[in-house]
């Protein structure tokens, strides 16, 4: 339990909602990998039944199963609430960007991310952090040092968008319309890209000729979803 007027904690999930980006990379790729290479995914957000006598109850549990569309995560709840009616585990979540409280993803047992509950985490003992961190069977860190990404990830883009990027010029130069086709929801893979910030990928569908003004049913394109995960390079390259 904690306040609700913890500044630390406050600061912990602004400083999650900033890097939301990293995740939803991770997330974005994982899809698209033949082996899985994630352990979980999964983001926490504020539930409550509103306001009973005059004080509303918050429970903030984690959500699994991950989409995102540029405004809305959505995704399933893991946890049974201890107290709150309104919501139950395996219930269907949709939450806006700004109601993020944390996020974390585990590859080989290492978690990246999880500011709030290394802020927890850094507030045990020792006997305690080493307790929460076998109860979880991951591997935490140093709580006052968060990795997004694993050591060795190029800085601006995913290495699987860096590895790809000449086996899809190939296919491009090829059939490249076969690469510009919308989905039901008018979302291109240059609208998908752009949104997990595959630098690499962006460039290689640009040059073979990808709408970059091409707008998904919601009226949104590949520069506006850049731009909605501060991707800056990549919305450099789409303006």
């Amino acid at each position: 339990m904690f306040s609700g007027d913890d500044e630390e904690m406050v600061q912990a999930s602004l400083r999650a909602q900033e890097t939301f980006r990293y995740l939803w990379r991770e997330v974005d790729w994982e899809r698209r990998r033949i082996v899985p290479a994630l352990d979980l995914a999964c983001v926490k957000a504020p539930f409550s039944d509103g306001e009973l006598d005059g004080e509303s109850r918050v429970e903030h549990m984690w959500v699994s199963d991950l989409d995102f569309d540029g405004a809305l995560i959505h995704g399933t709840l893991i946890n049974s609430p201890n107290w709150l009616k309104s919501v139950s585990e395996g219930d269907p979540i949709r939450l806006p960007l700004e109601h993020l409280g944390d996020w974390m993803y585990a590859s080989r047992g290492r978690v990246y991310g999880a500011y709030t509950v290394n802020l927890m985490r850094s507030r045990m003992s020792p006997e305690e952090r080493a307790g929460h961190d076998e109860a979880w069977g991951l591997e935490f860190g140093d709580p006052a040092q968060i990795q997004v990404a694993p050591e060795g990830y190029p800085e601006t883009d995913h290495p699987m968008s860096v590895n790809m990027r000449e086996s899809l010029e190939q296919d491009l130069a090829q059939d490249a319309q076969a690469f510009f086709e919308p989905d039901e929801e008018g979302w291109t893979l240059l609208h998908r890209l752009a949104l997990s910030g595959s630098l690499s990928c962006v460039e290689a569908l640009l040059a073979h000729g990808a709408d970059r003004k091409a707008k998904t049913k919601s009226g949104l394109t590949p520069l506006d979803l850049a731009k909605c995960l501060q991707w800056t390079e990549v919305a450099a390259l789409l303006r």
